[in-house]
């Protein structure tokens, strides 16, 4: 960007701090077919911090296991980007949905998200295998596909430069299989960017408004003739006596009591709202102290610029935690500060 513009960071513009927390699997997540009593019960959770970036494709994965089935009705348990796109795909497919959610989107954890198209810390490398890796490889590619084919403000949807920040010189790649999807790639050192010191790898990927991406697909997938029942379920049992024979499980971390999945973990994180500033076209990764907390990362959104930099696996606690939104301005400051 030409000239270069800081966030408005500071700690008196701070306007809002919420928390939410990323259904992890260190295995991976968890996309197949159960047969549990008489119901077909096909799970699509699991996705850590990927869950936004992979709805699409890790949604085309669960209906796809629905294949073999004879279209009719069909429930979606969970509203938030997994429950929404698998609600979607199933309608395009034939099948008459329900999504039966304890919250609608707005209350969801996908909607506590900063957006960016990017499906990271969704696993440990030491815990998957080359065959989950081939799938979540395809399933970013369906989702970034998609994802492309609904850009614009009617779907939240953008283009916009991204820069990771490192203290050292890069390899290749560092994103994946799916390193080709961000375009525009460069690395640029000291001198050749403002953040200082450090390096920097320039490229373009999308950032997602989640508030506006969920309420559309909510609208489109009640325009389609879905239609919503809000009912916490206490247990298995409970989904499980559901009228309809197929069922999709899209709850996210309440798959750990419902379905008795002990690998599921929460990841806290938390995220500092500040006013927006158009003149802000670029998002950032790293570049802060990290440590155990994480990437430190900076979304400017039309409605506000988003500051996160916290992943605390086994953290369920839903307190904003007024230390680490002092850090994560501090950081941020410290960052921008040689911006003129």
């Amino acid at each position: 960007p030409t000239p270069w513009v800081a966030p408005p960071i500071a700690k008196h513009a701070v306007i809002r701090v919420l928390v939410g927390h990323r259904p992890y699997r260190a295995h991976g997540c968890r996309v197949e077919r159960e047969l549990l009593d008489d119901k077909v019960v096909i799970h699509n959770y699991g996705h850590g911090g990927g869950g936004l970036s992979l709805g699409w494709g890790s949604s085309a994965l669960a209906v796809r296991e629905a294949a073999d089935l004879v279209p009719g009705e069909v429930a979606v348990v969970g509203s938030g980007i997994m429950g929404l796109c698998t609600a979607r795909l199933l309608q395009d497919a034939g099948w008459s949905v329900t999504i039966y959610t304890r919250d609608v989107y707005r209350h969801t954890t996908s909607n506590v998200a900063a957006g960016e198209w990017g499906p990271f810390s969704t696993h440990d490398d030491s815990k998957v295998d080359a065959a989950f890796l081939s799938r979540l490889d395809w399933a970013a590619r369906v989702s970034h596909h998609a994802y492309t084919n609904l850009t614009g403000t009617k779907y939240g949807i953008r283009w916009m430069e991204t820069y990771d920040l490192y203290e050292a010189p890069l390899g290749e790649p560092v994103h994946g299989s799916f390193d080709d999807l961000f375009t525009y790639r460069g690395d640029l050192v000291p001198g050749e960017h403002p953040f200082g010191q450090r390096y920097a790898r320039r490229m373009v990927t999308m950032q997602i408004d989640p508030g506006t991406l969920l309420r559309q697909l909510t609208a489109d997938f009640q325009l389609a003739g879905g239609r919503f029942v809000i009912h916490s379920f206490a247990d298995r049992a409970e989904v499980l006596a559901l009228r309809e024979n197929v069922i999709f499980n899209c709850t996210g971390l309440g798959a750990a009591a419902l379905f008795d999945d002990p690998d599921l973990l929460p990841a806290k994180g938390q995220l500092v709202y500040l006013p927006p500033d158009p003149g802000i076209d670029y998002m950032t990764f790293g570049g802060g102290d990290g440590g155990d907390h994480g990437f430190l990362h900076m979304f400017p959104r039309r409605d506000v610029v988003v500051l996160g930099g916290i992943f605390k696996l086994g953290d369920n606690s839903r307190n904003v935690e007024a230390h680490e939104t002092e850090r994560i301005v501090q950081e941020h400051s410290k960052l921008f500060q040689s911006f003129g």
